[in-house]
């Protein structure tokens, strides 16, 4: 008779999915499965707090395009899943959270760390479970990848208990189920008078715009996007997360007359993004009234809950461009092209010349500046903060699909770093930089020493303006930090590190950090920038009515 554990089974079904790296603290009762997945081929990434583990495997999601693994220890190991987790709901990112339990044999006794895990973990992921048979072990595994890919994606929970891991069963009574690469991936298609009405709205425009997002990088739908856009001759803009989906120095991308094109169109398609605050739900004044809007997605439950839709197509993004590349007549919108790359090049000067500040202190568009030159073109650049959020969403362009991460549609703080190491784990071949504010570096400054206990070189670049935010009044409660030296933090903890405060300087600087990465070494650069730059974006907030 061959027995197996709950634990063993752990590793086993993570390696059947193919998932080869977690991120996790340790802790009981999770210890022995994270060694049985070390056992089955996984990486163990072991971090200095689980809510940075979680964004960790979210960034790998965005990066691999497929599911990344997260672990907690019980009770509070767990519930510090729950920012990140919170996160990846919101951005529709595919991760798996494990999370050790208190025995159910003591649960209602008072036992160690017990508190009710699921019932925290269900309103912040798509699906969560609890195994209560080690035998189902490898189903729910299973299950969990795949509600966390199908459709719509999103984080899911798994719920350990103790007794559950330790317990031995016959290993013929385990449920393996069927192995994930013969499982096809439903792609559904638009119907054909779905295809039909698309093309005909298109053929009566003369003025429309494609917006897409998250869903052509969960669909890998790039190439089918490109392929389309080229053929009809449509101007695109993505969501700050869906960038790189088409080279941001494409013909038909025209990124400073966003404004104009969104004031200025007379259709909307819609593909793979939700209409949320982002692009202002579509609605006036951002955009005409009158302009048909035209919505592909992947979740019935978004084309439902569209107010101002007039054609709702549920479809997988990748599969429906296809279509409409085959269905759609050749390139067309020659007048309404023209006037976007003329508004776009009306204001490439202005928009250079602020790029180019010589103040001091250094205004931010500078330190933008100075990084967009130096990176490669295939970077992965994650980008967190406020101010220097708005200024780098400004003034990098992106290239390459899944290569831009930042806090997302729910401005989640302190995501930067950990993003940079979950990247880096997921593409170690890849440079990955890291523009950090400096309030948001400090709510996961210490995952640097992950960074350099695991080998995972990267650079991070912190805008140093002394505070939460600009404050040119000075009456923002708390919005004082002052000027710390996070160089001679990293310095300590064993990164190669530069302080800069002369914009002169910053190239320099930069450039001798990416060397000492290219060598092995995580190197962070602290740029002292002006307090009071203030970006200027769409608000997004109502504090009244």
């Amino acid at each position: 008779m061959t027995m197996i554990t709950g634990n063993d089974l752990v590793g086993k079904a993570l390696a059947s999915q193919g998932a080869d790296t977690i991120f996790f603290i340790m802790g009981g009762p999770m210890n022995d499965a994270l060694n049985a997945s070390a056992a089955a081929g996984l990486r163990l990434i072991d971090v200095r707090h689980e809510q940075a583990g979680a964004m960790m495997a979210h960034a790998f999601a965005r990066v691999r395009n497929r599911p990344g693994v997260c672990a907690g220890a019980s009770g509070p190991g767990t519930i510090n899943l729950v920012t990140g987790l919170a996160n990846a709901l919101i951005d529709c990112a595919p991760v798996v959270a494990l999370g050790g339990a208190t025995p159910i044999r003591q649960w209602g006794t008072g036992a160690f760390q017990e508190i009710d895990q699921l019932a925290i973990m269900r309103p912040v992921t798509k699906w969560a479970e609890r195994v209560h048979d080690a035998a189902r072990i490898p189903e729910l595994i299973d299950r969990a990848f795949h509600i966390a890919t199908s459709g719509k994606p999103g984080p899911v929970y798994l719920d350990l208990p103790g007794d559950v891991l330790y317990s031995e069963i016959e290993a013929k009574t385990v449920r393996w189920p069927v192995a994930p690469d013969l499982r096809p991936r439903p792609r559904p298609k638009a119907a054909p008078d779905e295809v039909e009405a698309i093309v005909d709205a298109l053929g009566k425009a003369s003025r429309p715009i494609l917006l897409t997002g998250s869903g052509i990088i969960w669909s890998d739908a790039h190439a089918e996007l490109q392929a389309f856009t080229e053929k009809a001759g449509i101007p695109f803009y993505t969501t700050p997360q869906g960038r790189g989906v088409i080279p941001e120095d494409h013909a038909l991308c025209y990124p400073l007359a966003r404004s104009t094109a969104f004031k200025e169109t007379d259709l909307v398609l819609v593909v793979g993004t939700r209409l949320n605050y982002v692009f202002s739900h579509v609605r006036p004044p951002r955009f005409p009234a009158d302009a048909p809007v035209i919505r592909v997605d992947i979740d019935p439950a978004e084309i439902a809950g569209s107010e101002n839709v007039d054609i709702g197509v549920v479809g997988d993004a990748k599969a429906v461009l296809a279509q409409l590349t085959d269905a759609i007549p050749g390139v067309g919108y020659g007048a309404w092209r023209s006037r976007l790359a003329q508004r776009n090049a009306e204001k490439v000067e202005g928009h250079e010349a602020k790029l180019a500040d010589p103040a001091m202190p250094i205004h931010p568009l500078r330190l933008c500046r100075e990084l967009r030159d130096v990176i490669g073109r295939d970077a992965i650049l994650c980008v967190d903060g406020q101010e220097i959020l708005n200024y780098g969403r400004m003034s990098i362009p992106s290239y390459r699909p899944g290569h831009r991460l930042n806090s997302g549609p729910f401005g989640t703080m302190g995501v930067g770093l950990p993003f940079g190491v979950g990247a880096k784990a997921a593409r170690p071949d890849a440079e990955v930089v890291v523009l950090h504010g400096d309030g948001s570096f400090g709510l996961n400054a210490m995952e640097l020493d992950t960074a350099v206990r695991h080998k995972l070189p990267l650079l991070v670049v912190i805008s140093l303006n002394g505070g939460w935010t600009a404050d040119p009044e000075k009456v923002k409660p708390g919005r004082d930090l002052g000027y710390t030296r996070f160089d001679k933090m990293a310095e300590a903890l064993g990164c190669y590190s530069d302080y800069v405060d002369d914009p002169n300087e910053i190239r320099p600087a930069l450039e001798r950090a990416l060397e000492r990465v290219r060598a092995g070494q995580v190197a962070v650069v602290n740029v002292v920038t002006d307090w009071k730059a203030r970006s200027v974006t769409t608000s997004f907030t109502a504090f009244s009515t």
